[in-house]
């Protein structure tokens, strides 16, 4: 039976019933910052799942899985215009085509889900939930990966994120889906059941995971991090009318003593916040040190060697120049253009990019040292979206993300970076130190607890207690693997069932 000749939902055609996937999809993206609506989304979840059961063909079902795609990536990404506005007489006129092209490419994982699925098993809930999964952790890694707004993320507001400590941020998304799958395969009455029984059981053991529910921070007793935003908006942020300006801003924040008259241990800046290459910056280096007072400072800055440009952090103590590291995960089309040398003869350029070509990535994740902190891994900007990152140095002390978030707007974009940041923390049982030039600056517990805060939009600066570093969690150990093995063996069972079932 051809898909155009199944009577489908209610007798709709094959083009209604994607046009109903794509508002299933969002509804399921509701569920991210900043609407958190996780009721919601589950039900947009359900709904994209019931649709693409009523696929008949493969192409069907990729065309469901695609058009839930479309719209929970249009709505989750819809920020991804705001880069292109900075500067809008030379990018404006990508906007559109960026959101499009991004949405619909995002899309392609979703379809090449809902095809999967259908062709181990149609039909089946375990099928269509390891396929997704399996759709969610490529897009992690295929051309660079792009994890953001992975659809584990919709739990980072309750207590069931203490389950990233365990499976991980793709093990939350595995379960969403089994849970989701399985409540609509029931029906009605008993999918309820099953789906409250499941949201209260995931959240109660969630929190069981959790190192405190109820932290204080009170305590004056720990190191103390003091958190600097400049609030630099991006059109003036390099402008030589205003950069001075902002740096002014920076060292009078690193300046001020603490409330009990004492220095901060560690003195924060964020990402290129120092708006001069390492080469020649070096008498603002020394009015920075000046200003720390005996504090350690972390910045960003980009540096140049050879011939090649390097997005950076560096340290600053007391005694000059620290420990360096350049960034290793870059932004495509942002921070370096694939394929540059052709790009460059049509004129085009990463929006962040230096001289055409963009930046050089650094050789991976390394520590720096902290002195009276400890060791710290950095992460410049969306290096924190990506779990599997942070598993290749030794174990840190600390998480240390300084970003730029004025490329993301103000409305749901930063806020969808730091939801992420928070469950990096909660996987690796680390703290995090996260400075945003833009906002939200925030020191992190290892539970995923925002401690404290500085406004998207606001300049200032803030003093944190460091929070505790806990043991090595079982994510830590073990990354993204079991994960793996476990939706092969899902999709392995849904196709035997299937056999078991048409034979």
């Amino acid at each position: 039976m051809s898909d155009a000749a199944r009577p489908g939902v209610a007798g709709l055609s094959p083009l209604k019933r994607a046009g109903l996937a794509v508002l299933a999809g969002v509804l399921a993206g509701t569920g991210h910052e900043p609407f958190s609506l996780l009721p919601v989304s589950l039900i947009g979840l359900g709904a994209a799942f019931w649709l693409w059961r009523m696929a008949a063909t493969g192409r069907g079902a990729f065309l469901s899985g695609w058009a839930a795609g479309l719209g929970y990536f249009a709505l989750t990404l819809h920020w991804i215009v705001e880069p292109f506005l900075v500067d809008i007489a030379r990018h404006g006129w990508m906007a559109p085509f960026a959101v499009s092209f991004m949405a619909g490419g995002m899309a392609l994982f979703w379809g090449a889900a809902g095809w999967m699925a259908w062709r181990v098993a149609p039909r089946s809930a375990l099928g269509w939930a390891a396929s997704l999964a399996a759709a969610e952790l490529a897009r992690t890694f295929v051309f660079t990966g792009f994890p953001w707004a992975l659809v584990g993320y919709v739990w980072v507001d309750t207590w069931a994120r203490g389950w990233a400590s365990v499976l991980g941020i793709h093990g939350l998304t595995l379960i969403t889906a089994l849970a989701v799958a399985g409540a609509v395969a029931l029906g009605l009455k008993r999918g309820a059941i099953l789906s409250a029984g499941i949201l209260a059981a995931l959240i109660a053991a969630g929190a069981l995971l959790l190192p405190d529910l109820f932290p204080d921070y009170s305590s004056s007793n720990g190191k103390i991090v003091r958190l600097v935003q400049p609030n630099a908006p991006q059109h003036q942020k390099w402008d030589p009318a205003f950069r001075d300006t902002f740096v002014a801003r920076q060292l009078e924040y690193s300046a001020q003593p603490r409330d009990d008259g004492g220095r901060p241990d560690l003195i924060v800046w964020p990402e290129a916040s120092v708006p001069y290459r390492l080469s020649g910056a070096g008498p603002l280096l020394e009015q920075i040190i000046q200003s720390a007072d005996g504090s350690t400072v972390v910045l960003g800055i980009t540096r140049r060697e050879d011939l090649r440009n390097f997005n950076a952090l560096i340290t600053l103590t007391p005694d000059g120049l620290g420990d360096t590291y350049d960034k290793a995960h870059l932004v495509p089309f942002g921070e370096y253009l694939p394929f540059g040398p052709i790009a460059r003869r049509f004129g085009l350029r990463g929006l962040a990019a230096e001289d055409g070509y963009g930046y050089t990535p650094g050789p991976g994740p390394a520590l720096v040292s902290l002195p009276g902190i400890g060791r710290a891994l950095p992460l410049i900007c969306y290096e924190a979206i990506f779990p599997h990152g942070l598993r290749g140095a030794e174990r840190p002390d600390l998480l240390l993300q300084i970003t730029n978030d004025a490329w993301f707007g103000e409305f749901s974009g930063p806020f969808q970076h730091l939801a992420q940041a928070r469950m990096r923390a909660v996987e690796q049982g680390l703290p995090m130190v996260r400075v945003a030039n833009t906002g939200v600056s925030a020191m992190i517990d290892a539970g995923g607890f925002v401690t404290v805060s500085i406004p998207l939009g606001e300049a200032g600066f803030i003093d944190a207690v460091l929070p505790d570093t806990l043991p090595p969690t079982l994510y830590s150990r073990t990354g993204d693997w079991p994960v793996g093995v476990a939706i092969i063996a899902l999709l392995a069972f849904a196709s035997l069932n299937s056999r078991r079932k048409t034979d």
